[in-house]
């Protein structure tokens, strides 16, 4: 829906009592020298403050995690050209709402006004929503301004992407969150933090600024409840429910952690593996997807260097199923220890996609006769299973030089066993069968 802003004037705003606003807008900065953090994108000479200072408004993609600051970026910029600013989200809004927004900009261009049309959480909209913004932007009707916590290049339609410059918003660090608390405190005066506790709080946080912001909201009215002169760590985890890490199962920090993780483990590096797999589970990962994960990992990386691992990775699984969090989730790490660090390959990983690619690439050749099975008498009459070589009855179990191909198609080789693991044992049996079949030939 259309929301009115505080920024949609450029002229200053009666002061208004706002004592009983929550604390994230109270301290929603004003200027860009309120901002706290992206100084990459802010500071002199940085891509941002260099637009704000030419004067000229264009539109843009603010790419980031929650809680860096993209609406307020937006708001600014709206002051900043005294612009209309009017936003939407891809989450409440529909058809209507956007064409509000044109009839709005529309009245606002008749009266020479700039407009900004702010799309909160824009990769939400479907790609005829997306679509339906371009010949406005193209127009000029509105400068467009997108907020996403999603990679644009795969959330946004790219016609309007190469129409829009991307600024990439990064989680604030430590010490940024260490100087919006300090701001905080002071309209907090009664919250006094013991020893540590801004480290935990920020810890807590995890990069989120209105998450910060929040949580000493919570911490205040907790100490003021319960008459506490100050907060220690104690009071912390008793006023605040779980506080789970910033994590969004279905986005991009998802896929590019689970990425760590299987890089990790293929690196054989147990610390780091174990890291992203218990970073993962604090920030309320399914346990249950990690282990289909290590499943994943156990075949496609590990393979038959060592057998063991997907075996373990099963019942790993199967043990957290039984005994759930957290106990179970120690069986987890167990096999991601196990499987980072076990000899690698992924022969088998390689040989199946070869064999998958060559089966598609050419066409489905007939069994050979002496390959098909023959359980009735005319089958038999017909030749089926005539002249196949029962390999248990031949030297060492193998019929040296029988073809198991289809008879219009060449030996093919898509699986090449490694020298690392009992996959080293396994190249030596193929090389040894190999010169059988090779004398067989011979004969």
């Amino acid at each position: 829906m259309i929301s009115q802003d505080l920024f949609q004037s450029a002229a200053p705003e009666p002061a208004r009592d706002d004592s009983r606003a929550p604390l994230a807008e109270r301290l929603r900065p004003h200027t860009l020298a309120d901002v706290v953090g992206q100084t990459h994108l802010l500071g002199p000479g940085k891509p941002l403050r260099l637009a704000f200072d030419s004067g000229k408004l264009h539109s843009m993609i603010l790419w980031g995690p929650p809680g860096v600051g993209k609406t307020t970026l937006a708001r600014l910029t709206a002051q900043a050209f005294g612009a209309d600013f009017i936003a939407i989200s891809a989450v409440l809004s529909g058809v209507k709402d956007i064409r509000e927004a044109v009839e709005r900009a529309r009245a606002n261009q008749s009266l020479g006004r700039a407009t900004i049309l702010f799309v909160d959480e824009v990769h939400r909209f479907n790609k005829s929503q997306q679509d339906a913004f371009l010949p406005h932007v193209e127009s000029g009707l509105f400068t467009f301004i997108g907020a996403t916590t999603e990679n644009p290049s795969f959330e946004v339609v790219g016609a309007l992407l190469s129409r829009a410059q991307v600024y990439v918003l990064k989680s604030l660090t430590p010490d940024e969150l260490g100087q919006l608390m300090r701001r905080a405190l002071t309209e907090l005066p009664d919250l006094k933090l013991g020893e540590g506790i801004d480290t935990l709080l920020a810890a807590y946080a995890d990069g989120d600024a209105r998450k910060l912001l929040n949580l000493l909201e919570q911490l205040d009215t907790a100490a003021h409840t319960a008459q506490a002169k100050e907060v220690d760590a104690g009071f912390v985890e008793n006023a605040l429910a779980q506080s789970l890490r910033r994590f969004d199962k279905g986005g991009e920090a998802f896929y590019d952690q689970i990425s760590a993780l299987h890089k990790s483990v293929r690196g054989s590096d147990p610390d780091a593996s174990l890291y992203w797999l218990v970073r993962m589970l604090d920030g309320g990962a399914d346990p249950r997807y990690l282990g289909r994960r290590l499943i994943r990992m156990a075949s496609e990386d590990i393979g038959l260097a060592d057998p063991r691992a997907l075996r373990l990775s099963l019942d790993a699984v199967e043990t957290y199923e039984r005994l759930g969090t957290p106990e179970g989730e120690l069986a987890l790490a167990e096999a991601c220890l196990y499987l980072a660090c076990a000899p690698k390959s992924n022969a088998a990983y390689v040989a199946y996609n070869a064999a998958r690619a060559f089966v598609q690439s050419n066409p489905s050749s007939d069994v050979p006769i002496h390959l098909r099975n023959a359980p009735t008498k005319l089958m038999k009459e017909l030749g089926y299973g005539r002249a196949y070589r029962y390999a248990h009855d031949e030297p060492d179990a193998y019929a040296a030089g029988e073809r198991y191909f289809p008879d219009d198609i060449a030996e093919q080789q898509f699986y090449a066993p490694t020298s690392r693991g009992l996959e080293g044992r396994i190249a030596e049996k193929l090389a040894h069968l190999r010169k059988l079949d090779e004398a067989a030939e011979g004969d």
